[in-house]
């Protein structure tokens, strides 16, 4: 008999016939999210799970789930997931690393262009009929990204391919994390390590991606937001609660930075609605990784990391390897 795994969400015709290969699946093919409660109960009898990071996996999901081996998130950050009590419960976690990098790295930009050049708030200029013709001076004015100061906060995968881009530009790259990179690792992407400090002081286009964790909730806050350039940019690809909103909107309204460009927000999708009254700022729906090519790629890897924990191999990308029994 197959064991029986839930996919909690809609994903791809093509890893559902991966997965019922080897499993017995339970697939809720709507997209949309399964309150906890419905989780829960469709883990009952589950060995494994495919999971959306709408999903919240907690202690009292787990406590309905005593045969649940593997849970596997598609995505890269985990923070629906309670890791700490999955990990008590034996239970293994896996995620979706890699395979997002350049698209995320591609959107980073995207956003990055559009607020300098203020892209978005001339589209809807012209669609509103308000152009009357050229102007030379005061024309749509933006700010140059090329030979400007590329600051990334989190430089891990993504980080380094949104840095390799900034060579195009001319730009000068500095980043923040705990610990430096590899020289190596530096010089592939020409980017010099600087104090948090320094970084928020010195960044012309300001990148957030760090994982988000309690510890860095609010990491940038109004002491960060103050500390940066008037003329500077703040990018948030990565997760909602890193930025304080509240205070963000306070610096955008005073035009205390030049302007933002947000795919993620606190309390998504009832992100604070005083963002949409801005006109220097962008704001996207959660879509950094959304081409179909890589999100194909990332449910394929989740279900390629659930047959290896549930095949006795050990899965690509364990994120508790202390429950490995191999």
């Amino acid at each position: 008999m197959k064991p029986r795994i839930l996919v909690t969400r809609a994903i791809f015709p093509e890893v559902i016939d991966r997965l019922a290969v080897h499993f017995d699946v339970d697939y809720n093919d709507q997209d949309v999210a399964l309150p906890p409660e419905q989780i829960a109960a469709r883990l009952g009898d589950k060995a494994g799970a495919i999971t959306l990071l709408s999903d919240r996996i907690d202690a009292s999901v787990l406590a309905n789930a005593p045969g649940l081996k593997a849970v596997c998130n598609v995505a890269v950050g985990y923070n629906n997931y309670d890791l700490g009590a999955i990990t008590q419960a034996g239970v293994m976690a896996t995620n979706t690393p890699g395979v997002l990098n350049d698209s995320t790295a591609d959107a980073a930009w995207a956003l990055i262009l559009a607020t300098a050049r203020r892209i978005v708030s001339a589209d809807k200029w012209v669609r509103n009929g308000q152009w009357k013709g050229w102007k030379f001076h005061d024309n749509w004015f933006g700010n140059d990204v090329h030979h400007a100061t590329l600051g990334i906060l989190g430089m891990g995968r993504i980080g380094q391919a949104v840095a390799r881009r900034a060579a195009g530009f001319d730009m000068r790259v500095i980043y923040h994390n705990r610990n430096p990179l590899a020289p190596e690792s530096e010089k592939s992407c020409n980017a010099a390590w600087v104090s948090k400090a320094d970084l928020l002081r010195e960044a012309d286009f300001l990148v957030l991606l760090l994982p988000y964790s309690p510890a860095v909730h609010h990491a940038v806050g109004a002491a960060e937001l103050a500390a940066m350039k008037p003329t500077a940019h703040l990018i948030n690809v990565a997760r909602g609660g890193i930025v304080d909103d509240k205070a963000l909107v306070e610096a955008l309204q005073e035009k205390r930075i030049a302007g933002a460009g947000l795919d993620v927000f606190e309390n998504e999708p009832a992100l604070d609605p005083r963002f949409l009254g801005l006109d220097n700022v962008v704001v996207t729906p959660h879509i950094c990784s959304s081409t179909r090519a890589t999100r194909l790629a990332m449910a394929m890897l989740a279900a390629e990391n659930l047959i290896a924990a549930l095949s006795g191999q050990r899965p690509p990308n364990l994120l508790n390897p202390e429950v490995w029994r191999g």
